[in-house]
């Protein structure tokens, strides 16, 4: 999408990057015109992390980018360059999180178990964050946890330019929601994409496991595109690829923010019925979670030009007004 803008000068801010997805912030740095700083990270030999900030950052706006899935020590490296900007006087320090891991742990469904999602941005805010930036959390009450401005950012942005080029309407396509918590993203693309919207109540027995109990709408002869924030183990998507097969689906596509991709994730995804995966990349895919079906749609553009607009003091909301 077309979000562009004179290049600003370096002075104006500077953006860092950790480990996790170094690939997406050189791609926010490149929409800004302006080079990633240098920061060192590296690892003692018994793993502990060690960072070091390259350049002066002193009465500066200091931009972290960092995605904070699993494993735990892109968490705790985000933390440790927040405490080193803080220490070497950043003006100001914004955490960048792409993807933030741990979002769904965000209330007490039972007895005895953590609120991790709010635990996670205590800790953020704790170590001197002056802003958060996320993207399509899996909870949208999540940026109640934090107690300093929480931009929430939306990868249809990014999206809807590719999938309105598969050319549906309300005759030929249909978007279909895997379970009830993605109904409300899923009747927004549906909206946006004038098509169809279908529904699949499901039913989890345990954590990371789900089965489809019934389906509410029409898929028969239709395009399906199924929208999600996120395919961690596959199976959801999966089960609801085939059910939408089985109710006379022409092809299914999926499509989702974030690409966890755990566990047997990859070998799923290839076996089900699935044509086409349209992922983001908010989480860098290492080769051996590539396949064939996925493709890549970047959110740089999103991410870089929020960045600018809180950095001259612009609206973020107006971004998504189309």
């Amino acid at each position: 999408m077309g979000l562009g803008f004179d290049s600003l000068s370096p002075s104006i801010m500077k953006i860092f990057s950790g480990r996790s997805n170094p690939v997406l912030a050189k791609g926010i740095a490149d929409y800004l015109g302006i080079e990633l700083g240098k920061v060192d990270i590296r690892n003692f030999s018994d793993g502990e992390i060690r960072i070091a900030f390259e350049e002066n950052i002193r009465n500066e706006d200091v931009f972290l980018v960092q995605s904070t899935n699993p494993p735990a020590d892109n968490i705790l490296e985000l933390l440790i360059m927040m405490d080193a900007a803080r220490r070497a006087s950043a003006r100001s320090i914004v955490a960048v999180i792409p993807y933030f891991g741990y979002g769904r742990q965000d209330r007490k469904d039972r007895p005895r178990v953590p609120v991790s999602a709010r635990m996670i941005l205590d800790m953020i805010s704790a170590v001197g964050a002056n802003r958060i930036i996320c993207m399509d959390l899996h909870s949208a009450q999540i940026q109640g946890f934090a107690n300093v401005p929480f931009d929430h950012l939306y990868s249809r942005i990014a999206l809807l330019d590719r999938l309105k080029e598969f050319d549906l309407n309300e005759d030929t396509g249909v978007v279909l929601a895997p379970d009830m918590g993605s109904a409300k993203m899923s009747q927004s693309y549906a909206k946006k994409l004038q098509v169809g919207f279908a529904l699949i109540d499901k039913r989890r027995p345990k954590p990371n496991q789900a089965e489809v109990a019934n389906l509410i709408g029409d898929l028969d002869n239709k395009h399906v595109l199924i929208i999600d924030d996120m395919i961690d183990t596959a199976g959801t998507i999966c089960n609801a690829a085939q059910t939408a097969i089985d109710h006379g689906a022409i092809d299914v596509t999926c499509v989702a923010t974030h690409p966890v991709l755990s566990g047997e994730s990859i070998k799923r995804l290839n076996k089900s019925p699935i044509t086409k995966i349209v992922l983001c990349d908010t989480i860098h895919i290492p080769q051996e979670k590539k396949s064939k079906k996925i493709e890549i749609i970047s959110v740089a553009s999103v991410f870089g030009e929020s960045i600018r607009r809180i950095n001259t003091g612009q609206s973020l909301s107006s971004m998504f007004n189309f």
